[in-house]
């Protein structure tokens, strides 16, 4: 009885299947690939191929120029910094960081941007410049922003390593020693203010942590204690309005 009831399930369910396969194919056709590799006989095919592979290579290296050759750098060093001093370890998390991060540097990036949009990228899509130019255009703008957060310490380091002998303006020195010059200046006044900021937190572990040994509490974790009043202190003194701000004024 069960084998013969299975069998009339099996059954319908395949006419239910051809079925609705016919009328898939009928209603929705499927769309056949067909990818050939030929001999290219126009030479525009080919640049069309390189401008495709350059823009393919510019996306894949979007997130380390958005990292390293902006502001992004110092300002989630100082914001991770800010967290753990605050002693809340995945508060905030690392998304709503990363998220203001990334508004802010957008925020502190806006002019460049604005001048690379209108200097660059317009007049490039106008066809008024050629995709050189452009890019040179653009370069400008981001070089002319890192010099001004660049330490001089820090760019004749690699200045000198990259034994360029004569050196008479800043127009001499070229990308690949600017960048990493850079990136060390950001993380240098990075870790300053991370220092300013775990000043005032340190001072509040000490107290409890002296308070609970004059009590004889010595089981008890100093970190739980301190916690609220860290969190009470920063909300007083309105502690990510002075942290932004002085992010903002650091790169004015």
């Amino acid at each position: 009885m069960n084998s013969g009831i299975s069998t009339k399930v099996i059954v319908v369910f395949l006419m239910l299947l051809v079925v609705f396969t016919g009328t898939t194919k009928a209603a929705i056709p499927l769309p056949s690939l067909n990818i050939n590799i030929q001999e290219s006989e126009a030479p525009e095919d080919v640049v069309y191929s390189l401008q495709i592979l350059f823009l393919i290579t510019i996306i894949a290296l979007a997130p380390a120029i958005l990292i390293m050759m902006t502001s992004f750098t110092r300002i989630i060093v100082v914001l991770a910094f800010v967290r753990n001093a605050l002693g809340t370890h995945q508060m905030p998390p690392n998304q709503v960081l990363i998220g203001l991060a990334l508004f802010l540097t957008f925020f502190v990036m806006s002019p460049v941007l604005s001048n690379i949009n209108e200097h660059a990228l317009q007049p490039y899509l106008n066809g008024n410049i050629n995709q050189q130019e452009a890019l040179s255009n653009a370069l400008t703008y981001l070089r002319e922003f890192m010099f001004k957060q660049t330490r001089e310490k820090d760019l004749a380091l690699f200045v000198k390593y990259a034994q360029l002998n004569r050196v008479n303006s800043l127009d001499d020195i070229p990308t690949h020693v600017l960048i990493p010059g850079f990136i060390i200046s950001e993380l240098k006044t990075a870790f300053q203010m991370g220092f300013i900021i775990y000043i005032p937190f340190l001072v509040i572990d000490m107290i409890v942590a002296s308070t609970l040994m004059s009590m004889g509490m010595l089981m008890l974790p100093p970190a739980m204690i301190s916690l609220p009043f860290k969190v009470l202190l920063f909300i007083m003194v309105d502690g990510w309005n002075l942290v932004v701000r002085s992010l903002l004024l650091g790169f004015n």
